[in-house]
């Protein structure tokens, strides 16, 4: 397994790459967040054999990773903590020699943070989200409730963190998101969500799509649930997005 180095830290990740030599177009995979007791553990195991995959099928060099506080990366959860995670890994992709461009799909939490990275980097080549929220504010009307939750989902390993619980919760509350969706125009998006997502309903997509002024593709998976990754409907999307934008 390989590592990426962010504020510090060492994350978990992992490289994949195409057979052969040469240059190629790079995806960054970024997970969703981790749910359940101990799900941080294991959480984004399964995005390592779907890097592997695309860069066997598709072509593409692939770059997953596990945040900050998740799999066996260090430190603890923060959402600023993890953008810095995110572009950090872009950061790694760009500094080898055999990538020709970024994308970055992302899943869930991570789809928001894909939007919120190609907002900030215009470098970045374009974006597919699945299941991303457009605000969490939700996640946190009471920040120490959600400090403790993040400590049983095990994204919060020190006891002492966060220092300052009440303003870790407003920078959770007060992201941004759809000035960051407006400012990813011109550059392709992929927006996907399922029509039975009970976790983030479909409404986020719905203003997700109108952030992007027209700019965002909008497709629906009927009978789609949350955990897109695992629907196979929604790794087609994203493959058969791959192959339009290497034209």
């Amino acid at each position: 397994m390989d590592e990426i180095i962010s504020d510090g830290l060492r994350l978990e990740a992992r490289f994949a790459t195409p057979p052969g030599t040469g240059r190629w177009p790079a995806l960054l995979l970024l997970p969703g967040f981790p749910r359940g007791t101990g799900g941080a553990a294991m959480s984004g195991n399964t995005y390592t054999p779907l890097a592997d995959r695309i860069a066997r099928e598709a072509g593409w060099a692939a770059l997953t990773f596990h945040y900050r506080g998740t799999g066996s990366s260090e430190g603890d959860f923060s959402i600023d903590g993890w953008m810095h995670d995110v572009a950090a890994a872009i950061a790694c992709l760009r500094a080898r020699d055999y990538v020709s461009g970024i994308w970055l799909p992302g899943f869930r939490l991570g789809g928001t943070l894909a939007i919120t990275a190609a907002a900030a980097d215009p470098a970045v080549r374009a974006i597919a989200t699945f299941s991303a929220p457009v605000s969490l504010q939700s996640w946190v009307p009471d920040s120490a409730r959600f400090a403790d939750y993040c400590r049983r989902v095990g994204v919060i390993h020190d006891p002492g963190f966060p220092t300052d619980v009440a303003a870790w919760g407003r920078s959770i509350a007060d992201l941004d998101v759809e000035s960051a969706a407006a400012a990813v125009a011109p550059r392709p998006w992929l927006l996907v969500h399922g029509s039975d997502d009970d976790v983030v309903s479909i409404d986020h997509a719905r203003r997700l799509a109108a952030a992007s002024a027209g700019n965002a593709q909008f497709r629906v998976i009927e009978h789609g649930a949350h955990r897109l990754r695992h629907d196979p409907r929604a790794i087609a999307m994203l493959l058969g997005w791959l192959d339009r934008q290497r034209v």
